[in-house]
């Protein structure tokens, strides 16, 4: 009822977002109604959505679970002690197991953005429009349904911190997307993770110590702050993901570790490496965090009714112990899909329960759905169908542990696509490989197996032919002026750039703008603005003392602003102390806003540009974003 009357709102006038048809990517508006219709009909439309909204389909609160869902960024299936790997120890992470259940053959994408998309939506992403991990290619399109959606309209309080990776601006932000509260960061990585620059809910913040920690901090304020109300929380830690940063204490641990090689593994002598210590101690931070989220769900007395979900988005972001096989992150191997999976609810899941069938992220919405009561078929969108099935049969044991039946995995990444199956796993270039006795897909049997080959790849085949056109998504411009966002970020990593300015770094996500030197340069986006309104503009920057009084214009459309850099913003680069490993990813600055002016958006899609009128120094400044804020 909810995205009906949504769309109905769209329909009196509001500029939408939706894609026309399943795959195309033009993008449609509708003539205004007159305003004062307009904005009657839609405050009355508003009010049916809240009732809707706050109406829970089940009628006893009490019997619906708590949920809190950990991700882990980079995080291997071989980083757990529960794995067998002897370098490092993650009792509260393993306890999960033993207190729960253990999905054995659980499988993500092999890169982080991906396999977000499809835990939040149930559904591939190749086809809602992810086709990268950066610079929009990230973002699942704005019609799909996520689980927060979900769980927020069936009267859960819900909440995300941590790393985003599905979309900066209104509608693809995570407060567009069902959760009530976002504390973290929306780009793919973060280039400091202490004391470092975020966003709540849309407005930038200055975090508060080693980043996992506060995040799970935030977590655990959300959960005492709504104990009487069954909520929905996601904890997407951003480690151990690059760059390699973690507390004095935890490289104390593994400093001076002899790393004992996994025999089986692909560069087994590569392993004992600074970035494979740095790996595991943030590993052990985070089996930190997790079991200090566990006590709090105990010394709040809702364990028993809190149903906690453990896993990672793709393989080991480094060559280290993964159970012998074969890939890491990156890969569409089993090294790079294989997930650890952890399910623990003791209300309706036995102890050390295991499940052997296969499953993924598509299937943790049905899942988590059923647990709760929440008629998530009923509520698909007719053209968006969800890919993922509920596992809850085989967890509460009404299913064997390794009944699958025909079901089939698919996943892919820069055209390496791969089916995987109770037994089998296939690969496009031909490899057929029997997981159930070789893990390691180091035997091909293809040859030996011809029918089954064949077989798969037909389906294959099938299942590449449901894929969106990702080329033309790399057209969609950024939103800006979304009716409900009050904050909307520009970030330099989303920007297009010519003449002498150059990127920081060649990874674009964290990246900041710099040897901007003249007048001729300009920094632009691509945006669209998809309603009319105020704004503040405000430019994060840096800039020495000796560079100030440089002026810089800032237009869209007939609109322009002008403004004097006359404040300096001195800031060294930051996190160079603090990694353990020399990073790939660049450095950031203490970037500190200056206020543009006031702007007034009309809709429609234009280049905002951003250039300098005088160059007062040997620079004009670096630039990191630029952002807009609603005015009443």
């Amino acid at each position: 009822m909810q995205r009906m009357i949504f769309k109905m709102i769209q329909l009196l006038g509001q500029p939408t977002y939706e894609p026309v048809g399943a795959t195309s990517r033009r993008f449609f508006r509708l003539p205004l109604l007159h305003l004062t219709m307009r904005l009657a009909l839609s405050a009355a439309f508003v009010l049916l959505a809240s009732l809707f909204r706050t109406a829970p389909l089940r009628a006893d609160e009490n019997d619906r679970p708590n949920v809190v869902v950990i991700l882990a960024d980079d995080q291997g299936w071989g980083d757990l002690s529960l794995h067998g790997n002897p370098n490092l120890s993650t009792p509260h992470i393993d306890s999960l197991a033993r207190d729960g259940a253990h999905l054995e053959n659980f499988y993500v994408c092999a890169v982080c953005s991906p396999t977000r998309a499809e835990f939040l939506t149930g559904r591939y992403h190749t086809r809602m429009g992810v086709y990268s991990t950066s610079a929009g290619g990230e973002r699942f399109d704005a019609g799909e349904q996520t689980i927060a959606e979900l769980f927020q309209r069936a009267g859960y309080a819900t909440a995300a911190y941590g790393k985003w990776h599905s979309g900066m601006q209104w509608p693809y932000h995570p407060n567009a997307r069902g959760f009530d509260d976002f504390y973290g960061f929306c780009s793919g990585h973060w280039g400091n993770y202490f004391d470092p620059m975020l966003e709540h809910n849309g407005q930038i913040v200055q975090g508060q110590g080693f980043l996992p920690d506060d995040l799970t901090n935030h977590t655990l304020d959300f959960i005492s702050d709504h104990s009487g109300k069954p909520f929905f929380v996601y904890l997407a830690l951003n480690t151990p993901h690059s760059p390699m940063q973690v507390p004095q204490e935890y490289w104390d641990r593994f400093s001076d570790k002899e790393i004992v090689p996994d025999p089986a593994a692909e560069n087994a002598k590569k392993q004992d490496t600074p970035h494979t210590r740095a790996a595991l101690a943030m590993c052990e931070n985070i089996d930190d965090n997790v079991g200090r989220l566990l006590n709090h769900l105990q010394s709040t007395g809702i364990a028993d009714n809190t149903l906690v979900v453990y896993f990672s988005d793709n393989g080991p972001n480094g060559s280290r112990f993964n159970g012998g096989m074969r890939g890491r992150k990156g890969a569409t191997f089993e090294g790079g899909l294989r997930s650890p999976c952890l399910i623990r609810y003791p209300r309706r899941i036995a102890p050390e329960t295991t499940v052997k069938s296969i499953g993924g992220a598509i299937d943790v919405l049905p899942t988590l759905c059923e647990f709760a009561g929440i008629d998530w078929e009923s509520q698909q969108l007719p053209d968006r169908p969800v890919d993922g099935l509920s596992l809850v049969r085989q967890l509460t044991g009404q299913l064997p542990s390794g009944s699958s039946g025909e079901r089939m995995l698919f996943s892919t990444w820069h055209q390496r696509p791969t089916v995987r199956t109770q037994r089998y796993r296939y690969h496009d270039n031909g490899g057929l490989f029997d997981i159930v006795n070789d893990r390691g897909e180091n035997n091909d049997i293809s040859g030996a197996e011809p029918a089954t080959a064949n077989q798969l790849a037909e389906k294959l085949r099938d299942w590449k032919s449901t894929w969106a056109d990702a080329e033309n998504q790399q057209f969609r411009p950024f939103p800006l002026g979304h009716p409900e966002a009050t904050w909307t970020q520009l970030p330099a990593r989303d920007a297009e750039f010519s003449g002498t300015i150059q990127r920081s770094n060649r990874y674009p996500n964290c990246t900041y703008l710099r040897n901007w030197i003249d007048t001729d340069s300009e920094i632009t986006w691509d945006v669209d603005v998809l309603s009319p309104g105020r704004y503040e503009v405000q430019l994060y920057y840096a800039c020495p003392q000796a560079d100030i009084g440089s002026s810089v214009e800032l237009s869209l459309g007939t609109e322009t602003l002008n403004a004097t850099i006359s404040r300096p913003v001195e800031s060294p680069l930051l996190g160079a102390a603090d990694d353990r490993v020399a990073r790939q990813e660049g450095y950031v600055r203490n970037w500190q806003p200056m206020t543009l002016g006031m702007m007034e958006l009309t809709p429609g899609r234009e280049k905002l540009r951003l250039k300098a009128t005088e160059v007062a120094g040997s620079q004009v400044a670096e630039m990191r974003l630029i952002m807009f804020r609603r005015l009443p």
